[in-house]
């Protein structure tokens, strides 16, 4: 069974490489790529109430990064992309070490780390706070942020 798979796997490979000609596909006009993170949890200090100054919240992160990402799908390599794992690490850093009353700041300093060391066109962060209002689900903020040209 796997030598079926193998074999017509190879064959439209062989198919794809004949009609390219082994060139990469050129692109017209701009390509949109989004690489996210979904459900990062964090545990850090956030509140406007001094209680919460004084404990760590879970909070929840949502990340797309929209930017082209064409030169890693080409490479195949993890210098030519948005490195996930790497932003992460420094959502979590960035969360730990900021102490701050609002999610609208925190997620204001997560969008500026990620635009300045990972550069991509646009930043989308999403951050709930899931034990911050016993009926609900979770609450929290959305914002957008773009490079500045």
């Amino acid at each position: 069974m796997h030598e079926s798979l193998y074999s017509a796997a190879d064959a439209l490979h062989a198919i794809a490489n004949e009609k390219s000609n082994n060139q990469p596909v050129k692109l017209t006009g701009n390509s949109t790529d989004t690489v996210f993170v979904k459900g990062l949890k964090v545990d850090a200090v956030i509140g406007v109430y001094e209680w919460e100054q004084q404990i760590t919240q879970p909070l929840i992160f949502d990340i797309e990064m929209v930017g082209c990402q064409y030169q890693a799908s080409q490479t195949d390599n993890i210098q030519d992309a948005i490195n996930y794992k790497s932003v992460s690490e420094r959502v979590a850093e960035v969360s730990i070490a900021n102490k701050v009353a609002l999610l609208e700041r925190l997620a204001q300093l997560v969008a500026e780390m990620i635009l300045a060391e990972f550069a991509p066109e646009k930043v989308t962060v999403t951050i709930h706070k899931p034990t911050a209002i016993k009926q609900a689900d979770s609450v929290g903020v959305k914002i957008t942020r773009f490079q500045q040209n």
